[in-house]
């Protein structure tokens, strides 16, 4: 996991035009907790909120199960954001409000190999299971992208060849294309956004759309926030249009767009 108090910050010249907000009589911390796969997207657009709202965000990152048993232990938290399956387990267990769901961006499955590697061909469904085949050794997550794949290779037929040569993360957060840039992975599978983020790796491109499936991300309110306007007021800022290309830029597409 990790923590990161989002400071204000001059944002680029371009984004100059961002959502204003009346300031605020009183200017409220948030605390957001978010699944690790939203880190540099909300790194990057968090300080435009904290300038144009004049409140300030406290982020906590987390992984895997982390996050929802933090809410579920009684962790205190202004707004969620995470993977719509798990705030429905959130509403169920009574620490998420029913209906504070808001999709925010959706984030598809890519393949990348070491800086410098010849690129495999997966254009085409066949292309991308020779490529599984060919490759020595394959790094995927225990996360939404590794479950997909996981039902892809029982559908190409390939499960036992591929498990044979998997090699996952060992530390919670990891991402995949670290495992590749370092060289215990030939090839890498997992989210777009995550793999464009690290440094050492080519992004060969997105999965076949035969084969391609869409991971959701939303926001939530859980029972224990404390600023709930302010925290509408991010809800709100993360829909906006000058949020859009950032996300873009970082193989994201905003929900609903």
């Amino acid at each position: 996991m990790r923590m990161r108090s989002i400071t204000s910050a001059t944002a680029a010249a371009g984004l100059l035009g961002a959502v204003m907000f009346a300031t605020p009589a009183v200017a409220a911390e948030l605390t957001v907790l978010a699944s690790s796969p939203m880190t540099e997207i909300l790194d990057a657009v968090l300080p435009m909120f904290e300038r144009d709202s004049g409140h300030k965000v406290h982020v906590l990152f987390l992984a895997g199960n982390a996050l929802p048993d933090r809410i579920k232990n009684g962790a205190q938290a202004d707004l969620l954001v995470t993977l719509p399956q798990i705030i429905d387990d959130l509403v169920q267990a009574g620490t998420v409000v029913p209906g504070s769901r808001v999709d925010f961006v959706r984030s598809r499955v890519g393949v990348a190999v070491r800086a410098g590697a010849p690129k495999p061909d997966i254009s085409t469904v066949e292309g991308f299971k020779n490529a599984l085949l060919a490759a020595k050794s394959i790094g995927f997550s225990q996360g939404s992208s590794g479950v997909h794949l996981m039902d892809l290779i029982e559908r190409l037929g390939i499960a036992d060849a591929v498990k044979a040569k998997a090699v996952v993360p060992k530390e919670r957060g990891q991402r995949v294309g670290a495992l590749v840039a370092s060289g215990q992975a030939e090839i890498g599978v997992q989210q777009i956004t995550e793999l464009l983020s690290v440094p050492g790796i080519d992004f060969v491109g997105p999965l076949p759309e035969a084969l391609q499936t869409t991971i959701v991300f939303a926001t939530a309110r859980p029972t224990t926030a404390r600023q709930q306007g302010a925290a509408s007021d991010l809800v709100t800022f993360l829909s906006s249009p000058p949020v859009a290309p950032i996300a873009r830029k970082m193989g994201l597409e905003p929900a609903g767009r």
